[in-house]
């Protein structure tokens, strides 16, 4: 379905800052941090202050803590001290002249109001949010009311004072500020609907949000690997936030102020690609199954940058236009697995991780205006109907970065709806 496009600029600047971002960097990694990700890690090192001066506070409380883990002492350890210790040497190796472990976890709670612990996080340029369960970020950070303690307080400050502040995977769903989602799969979104309490693979997310770094619209992680696209675009519907971002693994959104621009803008770093969904211009189908027509969908890879305030793309230098120079005539044949579905499964897991943008990438680099998947799960069936708009002006781009061929596109129309 495509009707006509209303530009909801007042609601944009409503929602977001006009005025200079004047905190911190944020580097929002969607999970899955490679060791040998240098892109990533020198750049979280370039903007905490640079090798030879960046000090970064590692915090590992998403992660179990040591009083709950049968390997702890061991090699095979998977707990907070011992994952805090590994970043921290990682980090160093870098170019930090410091990185700590920040000691708060779920057997180390109090800390949280430490005042050594707090002289810790005020001497640090940078800090570094490991992954696990959100949920054990708010157990630790906050107070009861959701408040923060006084160590999340300090992070704050310093934050705000310009410090960087890093996560990957839990540790990026925890920056956002509105509705944080907390689990769940496409389909199921999409067939059960929203849920306030996690359970399963249902669509959950916590209504009070996360420590509020990340104020331009929802955020996502392990994004195409999992086929995230319907659980965030059902979830931004519902809570009716406009725009929605899903981060891919060993990749990063940096955010950060451009001086020269005077507004916030974001960059795309490491290893494939950060979408971003645009909801302005939705609409519910009337069905007694769920339906959302006329969704845009931006996919950005490494060196492509966005302004929110503007609305503004920026495509990295070494892409150029795919219009007129397409490799094939009709787009690849349509998949019945459009979310990577955990239940079609394989020795490794999902069998079609990143099915959503194969297909999605490929009829950018057909000559043809349209194609579809399906969902793996049927009664219903669910379908996504792809669409190159001239009316949006739908655009890709192809082109080598960092001696890795990426591609890019803007402005992808989609619809979701029952097969």
């Amino acid at each position: 379905m495509i009707k006509s496009f209303m530009r909801c600029s007042a609601l944009l600047l409503a929602l977001l800052p006009v005025t200079g971002y004047s905190a911190g960097p944020l580097i929002l990694i969607g999970g899955g941090l490679k060791d040998d990700n240098a892109a990533i890690y020198q750049r979280l090192i370039q903007v905490a202050g640079g090798s030879g001066q960046a000090r970064i506070g590692v915090i590992t409380a998403a992660s179990i803590p040591e009083s709950a883990d049968p390997g702890a002492g061991t090699a095979s350890a998977a707990n907070s001290k011992a994952n805090g210790e590994f970043y921290a040497q990682l980090l160093k190796t870098y170019g930090a002249v410091d990185a700590q472990w920040i000691p708060i976890d779920l057997d180390k709670i109090s800390n949280n109001s430490n005042p050594q612990v707090v002289a810790q996080i005020n001497s640090m340029t940078g800090f570094f949010f490991g992954g696990g369960d959100q949920s054990r970020l708010t157990q630790t950070l906050q107070t009861a009311t959701r408040a923060d303690s006084p160590a999340l307080a300090a992070i704050r400050a310093r934050h705000n004072a310009g410090a960087v502040l890093a996560g990957t995977s839990a540790g990026t769903a925890i920056m956002v500020q509105g509705p944080m989602v907390t689990g769940g799969e496409s389909y199921d979104g999409l067939r059960y609907g929203v849920y306030t309490s996690p359970g399963g693979d249902d669509l959950s997310y916590d209504m009070q949000g996360g420590f509020g770094f990340f104020s331009y619209g929802l955020l996502d992680t392990h994004f195409s690997e999992r086929g995230r696209q319907g659980r965030i675009v059902r979830l931004a519907d519902h809570t009716q936030v406009p725009f929605a971002f899903g981060v891919d693994e060993n990749t990063a959104l940096l955010v950060q102020n451009n001086p020269s621009l005077g507004q916030v803008e974001m960059e795309v770093i490491g290893e494939s690609g950060v979408f971003i969904f645009d909801l302005r211009n939705k609409e519910r189908g009337t069905g007694s199954s769920y339906a959302l027509y006329d969704v845009l969908g931006s996919y950005l890879t490494a060196g492509d940058r966005y302004r929110p305030v503007t609305g503004q793309f920026v495509i990295a230098s070494g892409k150029t236009s795919l219009r007129g120079r397409e490799r094939y005539s009709s787009a690849m044949t349509a998949t019945t697995d459009i979310f990577s579905s955990p239940n079609n499964s394989g020795a490794n897991g999902r069998r079609k991780p990143r099915e959503f943008v194969k297909v999605s990438a490929d009829l950018f680099d057909s000559r043809v205006t349209s194609t579809l998947g399906r969902t793996y799960e049927t009664n219903p069936r669910f379908r996504v109907d792809l669409f190159k708009s001239s009316q949006f002006d739908s655009h890709g781009y192809q082109g080598t970065v960092g001696g890795k061929s990426m591609l890019s596109y803007l402005r992808l129309l989609m619809d979701f709806r029952p097969n």
